[in-house]
């Protein structure tokens, strides 16, 4: 039963003394539903308490990091790091979507493609990390594949993310719309407004559409 996860636990870099943690961490509601097994017995509680490991863990290490950010710069880095489309990326360079446990219904490229479902997983596993191998372990993970100093560049630059799954969290749409171009085709100036459910929330300049985004997304986080 446990051939697959071996390899698992070689791309993680740790090996579980107890093998049902991770085969829990690996179970889709979809295959508990198929199998008729307890819903406590799928992967959720473990992403309860993983989200949780990983919410002190990222705090803790940042806090240490940017002595100089006050605590609302930390709350915000601290999101980006942590966000959904952050942890789904992670989970997907993991390949964590071909280990688990799915129900015949179910489509392993679409969860491999459903953020969510990617998200759950790598909080589940660092759930099932701790309660196997302790906070020591689960930091080890955590500073391995999500506080990295890759990781660290993109979130310090990628206000946008943060505020679509914001959008996304609270069902609002959001727009981005160049409001204004000027200077000459090869040094040109973009201003740009973004729209949170049709209300103009930030407005960024920059030299290019992309960063006039990321300064309207920075604004507007702020003004929200």
């Amino acid at each position: 039963m446990f051939k697959n996860f071996n390899e698992l636990e070689s791309i993680i870099k740790y090996n579980f003394l107890n093998k049902e943690l991770l085969l829990l961490s690996l179970t889709h509601a979809s295959y508990a539903n198929e199998n008729n097994i307890k819903k406590c017995n799928t992967n959720q509680r473990l992403e309860f308490l993983g989200d949780a490991v990983l919410e002190l863990i990222s705090s803790d290490f940042l806090y240490n990091l940017y002595l100089d950010y006050s605590e609302g710069e930390l709350t915000k880095l601290r999101a980006l790091l942590v966000c959904e489309e952050s942890l789904s990326r992670i989970a997907k360079d993991l390949k964590l979507y071909e280990y688990l446990l799915i129900g015949k219904g179910e489509n392993r490229l679409n969860l491999m493609n459903n953020n969510s479902t990617m998200c759950d997983s790598i909080e589940a596993l660092i759930g099932a990390i701790y309660l196997d191998g302790g906070i020591i372990n689960a930091k080890k993970f955590i500073y391995s594949y999500i506080l990295t100093d890759e990781n660290l560049h993109k979130t310090n630059n990628d206000f946008k993310s943060i505020l679509q799954e914001k959008a996304n969290k609270d069902n609002i749409i959001l727009k981005y719309e160049v409001i204004n171009e000027s200077g000459p085709d090869h040094n040109k100036t973009f201003k740009v407004a973004v729209y949170y459910d049709n209300k103009k929330i930030g407005i960024g300049i920059g030299k290019s559409k992309k960063e006039a985004e990321q300064l309207a997304a920075k604004y507007g986080l702020e003004n929200i």
